[in-house]
């Protein structure tokens, strides 16, 4: 299968990424990984990348669209690949289907606003070893601290609550108008997102209709 992951951040877009990635037995392919990869091996469009990054700029999309076309092109795509990260405009996923990259479907992980607030504002981790925490859902034995190294639990500045609404309305303005042109292909399936990993995990599975 050759599928898009999409949605807002904190959906558990990753997680999920995971599972499909075991139970279809292709490798998700993310767009930040592509990019530095291209940049570090010093590829013809990686060396263009870099001049825009250097520069401030956004590296626009027809350069992006060749750095996932080339990725897409290595022997381990060849069975299919979930691509997590791009398209994130109208403009982009055009652009994809302009290069002659095809796609089976298009799944959209569904979390409400609020709840993606709550999620993301809880995570902490470890100053220390980077360790990943929840006070909600996985808290440590001794609030504040470790339970590996003992280091001390930071928020990070994405995980405030003022940023992940800014992130939010990036989404919703950028990202979100791509649901209504996959839907138009009648490409589009969508999946709510639950409080626990089973339930969104089967709703996925659903959705593609991969059953349990």
């Amino acid at each position: 299968m050759k599928l898009i992951l999409m949605g807002p951040p904190g959906a558990g877009k990753g997680t999920q990424g995971e599972i499909l990635e075991k139970k279809l037995g292709v490798s998700t392919i993310s767009t930040g990984l592509m990019l530095r990869t291209a940049i570090k091996e010093q590829t013809e469009v990686g060396k263009l990348a870099e001049q825009y990054i250097n520069d401030g700029k956004l590296v626009p999309d027809d350069v992006m669209v060749e750095i996932v076309k080339q990725r897409l092109a290595q022997p381990d795509c060849a069975n299919g690949f979930i691509l997590d990260g791009f398209p994130r405009t109208t403009a982009q996923a055009k652009a994809l289907d302009d290069a002659g990259v095809e796609i089976d479907k298009v799944l959209l992980l569904e979390v409400e606003d609020e709840k993606i607030v709550e999620r993301l504002s809880s995570r902490r981790e470890c100053s220390k070893c980077g360790a990943p925490y929840n006070i909600v859902s996985k808290r440590p034995a001794v609030e504040g601290i470790c339970d590996s190294c003992g280091g001390e639990l930071i928020q990070r500045k994405d995980d405030v609550p003022e940023t992940i609404q800014n992130r939010l309305n990036v989404y919703h303005e950028q990202t979100e108008p791509i649901k209504s042109y996959y839907a138009e292909k009648g490409i589009l399936a969508v999946a709510k997102g639950e409080e626990e990993l089973k339930d969104t995990t089967a709703n996925v599975a659903a959705a593609l209709g991969l059953g349990e």
